[in-house]
């Protein structure tokens, strides 16, 4: 006992030492940074203004407008000749990996392979503006470790919100369907049956550092159970979820293709609903109702027409992906048009990382103005993650997360694909152009 009480006097000392401003050292002034932007996209207006300065201290945006001082000894950055905007934010990634060989991914990798690559995929989708991403579903917690290592500034990557292993039924798209009873793997498994089981693994993977739960509402694509839609879990294993998951205050994430899932999923309160292929004129209005959001991977149907074949996929997977591409499409132009809430999401992993802003393209083509598909992944994109007080937007107290593009991504949403410039928490980790080599975390 004395011995405990001479430490804790020890570490109170200590603590003395460090924080006494007569003996302990002072604390450096935040870093101070000026952005000189040619444009600046108000994602909130929607104007475009013109000859901006953004003033950053630290990895906050302090001011923003035309006739800012700039403090002597601060660092400027002359983005005089582009167009600023809000750090792009999206909310459907598998982080941890892409697509490879199809029974090598399968049966030759293990999730340590897996974790040695990732953090390759993370500088990826950083470097092509995404400075936020929700990873929605890795296998042995390998997204938890991606993020931890990016939080300490040992890896580059985006920031994560991640949901570990994702929770679906026996026979179902997170299970291992189409192969020998007898063949089995070993490790953590999302595969829960009943309120009792899921309810356990929801609070395991809130032990082991989710930040929100993916729920398989629906049967899916990449996978070789029968149907691509079919509900998987009862109305009631999908309360018991959901209401677990609200408990521990994590958002529910519903995978969901088929139209009698997705109303399921919504009845059962989840946050958003994942691809939503199939969805129907009740399940748009539920969802507004509820204040869901719809993320639709409206992209990535072309990836997988084009390349899945050459990598080996089954014939059954390719017809089922031909079963809701196209459809897909069809339903988010309907969702536009009935005013549904749109985050960006776009199934990266699914396609190589890096890519994500092919989708812009895509909404735009299927009905979203260049504005609002800039809103899905930046405003709307934040407030799904809850995160809309400090992402999201260019204005005071904000997280300094900004990207630059030449051209005018308004009238050609193409240019998000080529980003020049990226800042995350007012760090720069990419500046093309000749110019200064970016920081390393």
């Amino acid at each position: 006992m004395r011995y405990g009480i001479r430490l804790g006097g020890a570490v109170l000392f200590l603590e003395y030492l460090l924080v006494s401003p007569a003996i302990g050292a002072q604390s450096k002034s935040p870093a101070v940074t000026v952005l000189r932007a040619g444009k600046l996209l108000d994602v909130v207006s929607g104007e475009v203004k013109t000859n901006q300065l953004v003033l950053i201290e630290g990895d906050r945006i302090k001011e923003v407008g035309a006739g800012i001082a700039v403090p002597r000894g601060a660092n400027v950055v002359d983005l005089s000749g582009m167009t600023v905007l809000p750090g792009l934010i999206d909310c459907h990634t598998h982080m941890t990996s892409q697509p490879g060989n199809y029974y090598e991914d399968l049966f030759r990798k293990s999730a340590i392979d897996v974790a040695v690559t990732a953090h390759v995929y993370a500088r990826r989708a950083l470097e092509a503006g995404f400075t936020t991403c929700r990873d929605v579903g890795a296998p042995e917690y390998v997204d938890v470790a991606l993020k931890r290592a990016i939080d300490r500034g040992e890896v580059v990557g985006p920031r994560l919100l991640v949901a570990g292993l994702s929770i679906g039924a026996t026979a179902g798209h997170g299970d291992l369907t189409g192969f020998s009873p007898y063949l089995k793997f070993s490790g953590f498994t999302g595969v829960a049956d009943g309120v009792t089981e899921i309810r356990k693994l929801v609070r395991q993977n809130v032990k082991n550092g989710a930040d929100l739960i993916k729920m398989l509402a629906t049967a899916g694509v990449l996978s070789e159970e029968d149907s691509v839609g079919a509900p998987q879990y009862t109305l009631e294993e999908m309360k018991a979820l959901v209401d677990e998951a609200h408990m521990w205050e994590r958002k529910v994430a519903a995978h969901a293709h088929g139209a009698e899932g997705i109303k399921r999923a919504l009845q059962a309160g989840v946050d958003s609903i994942e691809h939503a292929s199939l969805i129907d004129d009740e399940g748009i209005r539920l969802a507004k109702e509820r204040g869901a959001f719809l993320v639709m991977d409206v992209y990535n149907d072309d990836y997988i027409l084009a390349e899945f074949r050459r990598l080996g996929y089954p014939e059954k997977i390719l017809e089922k992906e031909k079963l809701v591409g196209r459809a897909q499409r069809e339903n988010f132009q309907k969702a536009v048009r009935a005013g549904a809430k749109i985050a960006f999401g776009t199934d990266a992993g699914v396609f190589p990382h890096g890519w994500n802003a092919k989708q812009f393209a895509k909404m735009v083509e299927w009905g979203q103005a260049p504005v609002d598909a800039i809103r899905a992944a930046t405003s709307s994109a934040a407030e799904l993650l809850g995160r809309e007080k400090e992402l999201g937007g260019i204005q005071p107290g904000k997280l300094a997360d900004l990207i630059a593009v030449e051209g005018d991504p308004l009238r050609d949403v193409s240019a998000l694909e080529k980003v020049s410039f990226v800042m995350k928490a007012g760090v720069v980790v990419k500046q093309e152009r000749g110019a200064p080599a970016p920081a390393t975390k």
